[in-house]
């Protein structure tokens, strides 16, 4: 049987009700966009299955540990929408209540009134306000009347002051020049950074401060009042950016402060410390520059020779600096930092600032993360400020580490938690628990607990939610292997393979190279809603995940190896990949396909002129057909100096001369295989007609091509009827080149 016709297999998505007494609650509402009740056949994963998922989000536990609080997201296809959902359980998961059933979107619940009240934010008034309730989703009413929407929010600590992000004008538009002109749709341009991401830029992003009476706010401030500056950063930045002193004194946040060409071609974020008293602001990475890294070998005090020390010097981080988090004893700010200014995949530190200004060295700024040769993704003090407790990713799955605040000065890494088949995301400290969410490659995100002090190697994780549980049950996963491959350059290198749920060795399967983006981001234990790798095994498909060059968690060295080496050693890493496996008897070498997005189709662009007749057919979603354009269309013109090595005009720079001349535009005289092109028009950071010229070219070239244009879509692809047409239009076109003869 065809995967197009499992496509048509899914019911259609209906909702049922969930338990729980909120007061506002609608359940008369034939609209309202609940959790699914979908049949599936033959026990495979379809992209309707995908689509009925709920989405677990905001995992908030309470103050007193005793209760967590986190949001759900339901998606409606016919309706093609979402709609989320507030919930609370107990901490060791029993008494799971949905709170909120409406039609409005509730979102980032937050415990406030020690405990006895829930925040979020809710659009029932028309926009986005903080509300509260009862734990029960009783007694809810609203606590801001602002003027526009609020986006993120964070009480502080003593409850008198609420500290909100809301969007502010900065630049003038053609009807504030031309009043007469109201109509008028033109846009006028005078420097960079006028696009951004998916949106053109005429607002940012300003943390306000206002007075909370337990009932409303008052004598609202913003912070950066007449700055052009973003804080939180565009275009993913959010509350987690800003934060409160233990004493409600201070808050720490994160801002760029450069606009249009300066912006664009710099990473270099700072923290700032906001005095609520003075109205004085800090720099705390520029004004305050004395770090600490490894020193030279020389005697002790004692004489003795040979020993390291760790000596002072001064660093200003030029690199990204963000998501600030004070110490609950308040000694101490902690940050993520990369050192390097234009460079947005430096390796992400984790630095402390000590606000007594030193130790007995005089050091005051330091890097505990030191010696750690990976990213720090996420992390959150100790409840005792000694340390913290972090996630990171090595050998392609995140896990959770602990770390001392002071075991950078005898050398020491952090200490591995956990370890499994699996990917750990948020993690908060519940009384003497993490609460944690995990997700993998056969798992959707659900909600985990795990003890601080444990017996044995790695905390044992419990499993508080089963927000899927329904369409787990219906649906046979394939197995994931994980294989170490030897690369042209003699290195090991991780690679991923995918087995259909139904897998027989005896048969023969058509496989994908599955070509990962970024460049530099982790193919560890991921669940997608897109590239889904189990749906696409549902349709019986080998996939070959390659953890090639330009990848986290495998050293510093093997994650900076692909910049300036775009068609260098990662493609050899993913050629050597296939070839590798494609000697399985099980695998159709007549019959194998490429695909990737982002960078990834970057990369199938370039294999179409390099592969040698190894693949049958490509799709390419989002991805780079002409490197000189992609130079000067992307609004982030740091990365493309980073990681092509600068202007395509510059002829003596060698490395940039290089990056050009691996343009897969250069190579379209070597096309000979059917190709799909895809990417959404609202994609700022690789314009769609990157998408467009390639498929043109096949095109002109006589060969089979086919382009998949979403006018409504960024570089991801977020509607839910978008979504479905993505994955059907993916397997067909796969099924037309690698199964029918």
């Amino acid at each position: 049987m065809k995967p197009t016709n499992l496509l048509l297999m899914s019911a259609m998505i209906a909702a049922t009700s969930c338990s729980g007494g909120a007061e506002n609650s609608l359940t008369g509402n034939a609209n309202l966009i609940q959790r699914s009740d979908i049949r599936i056949e033959n026990k495979r994963l379809t992209p309707e299955a995908l689509w009925a998922m709920g989405r677990i989000g905001g995992v908030t536990p309470s103050p007193d540990g005793t209760q967590i609080a986190y949001t759900v997201s339901y998606y409606s296809v016919p309706q093609n929408k979402s709609n989320t959902e507030i919930f609370v359980m107990n901490a060791d998961g029993t008494a799971n209540t949905q709170i909120t059933r409406d039609v409005w979107q509730e979102s980032q619940p937050t415990w406030i009134k020690d405990g006895t009240k829930l925040a979020y934010l809710s659009n029932e008034s028309g926009s986005s306000q903080v509300w509260e309730m009862n734990p029960d989703g009783t007694g809810h009413r609203q606590l801001t009347q602002y003027e526009g929407d609020i986006e993120g929010f964070s009480f502080s600590p003593d409850g008198k002051k609420l500290l909100f992000v809301a969007q502010v004008k900065t630049r003038q538009s053609t009807a504030d020049k031309y009043p007469d002109l109201p109509k008028a749709s033109g846009i006028i341009v005078t420097d960079l950074m006028y696009k951004h991401w998916d949106e053109w830029v005429t607002t940012a992003p300003h943390p306000f401060i206002a007075d909370f009476d337990g009932s409303s706010i008052s004598n609202i401030k913003d912070i950066l009042e007449g700055e052009p500056y973003e804080c939180p950063m565009k275009p993913f930045g959010g509350i987690e950016q800003l934060a409160w002193s233990p004493q409600s004194d201070k808050i720490a946040y994160t801002c760029r402060k450069k606009t249009g060409l300066e912006y664009a071609l710099s990473t270099d974020s700072d923290i700032y410390l906001y005095d609520l008293a003075t109205g004085r602001t800090e720099n705390l990475c520029k004004e305050h520059t004395l770090t600490c890294v490894p020193g030279r070998l020389q005697p002790d005090l004692e004489g003795t020779p040979g020993k390291d020390i760790l000596a002072p010097v001064k660093e200003e981080n030029m690199g990204y600096d963000t998501n600030p988090q004070f110490s609950p004893d308040g000694r101490y700010i902690a940050w993520q930092s990369m050192a390097r200014d234009g460079y947005e995949s430096d390796k992400n530190r984790l630095m402390v600032f000590d606000l007594q200004k030193g130790d007995q060295n005089g050091i005051y700024k330091y890097d505990v993360s030191l010696y750690f040769d990976t990213n720090v993704d996420s992390y959150t003090w100790t409840p005792a400020s000694d340390g913290f407790y972090l996630t990171a990713t090595w050998h392609g799955t995140e896990q959770i580490y602990r770390l001392g605040l002071n075991d950078w000065r005898s050398g020491k890494a952090p200490v591995k938690m956990t370890d499994g088949l699996h990917d750990y995301g948020s993690i908060a400290i519940s009384g003497d628990r993490l609460i944690a969410t995990r997700h993998s490659m056969s798992q959707a995100d659900e909600i985990y607990s795990l003890p601080l002090q444990y017996d044995g190697e790695y905390a044992q994780a419990m499993q508080l939610t089963t927000e899927n549980k329904h369409i787990y049950d219906q649906v046979k996963m394939g197995n994931i292997e994980k294989r170490w491959i030897r690369t042209t350059d003699g290195k090991q290198m991780l690679t991923w393979v995918i087995y259909p749920p139904q897998f027989d060795p005896a048969k023969k399967y058509p496989t994908l190279l599955y070509c990962e983006g970024g460049p530099q981001s982790p193919l560890s234990q991921f669940w997608s809603y897109r590239w889904n790798f189990q749906t696409m095994a549902a349709h019986d498909y080998i996939i070959v995940a390659p953890c090639r060059r330009g990848m986290p968690g495998f050293g510093t060295e093997w994650n900076e190896a692909i910049s300036g080496d775009y068609g260098g050693q990662c493609m050899k890493d993913l050629l050597t990949a296939i070839d590798e496996v494609s000697k399985e008897p099980f695998v159709d070498r007549d019959h194998m396909g490429c695909v990737g997005a982002s960078f990834g189709g970057f990369t199938v662009y370039w294999m179409a002129g390099h592969h040698n007749k190894r693949f049958k057919a490509f799709i390419a979603h989002d991805g780079i057909f002409n490197m000189e354009m992609q130079y000067l269309e992307t609004e982030e013109k740091w990365f493309a100096n980073w990681d092509m090595g600068g202007a395509y005009w510059d002829k003596g720079n060698m490395v940039a001369q290089n990056t050009f001349a691996n343009s897969p535009h250069k190579f379209v005289d070597k096309w000979d295989t059917p190709i799909l092109c895809i990417h959404g028009e609202k994609d700022y950071r690789i314009l769609a007609n990157q998408a467009m010229a390639a498929f043109d070219a096949a095109k002109m070239r006589g060969i089979p091509a086919e382009l998949l244009i979403f006018p409504d879509e960024n570089h991801w692809v977020l509607k839910p009827q978008n979504g479905i047409l993505w994955q059907r239009t993916f397997f067909e076109w796969l099924d037309k080149w690698l199964k029918e003869e």
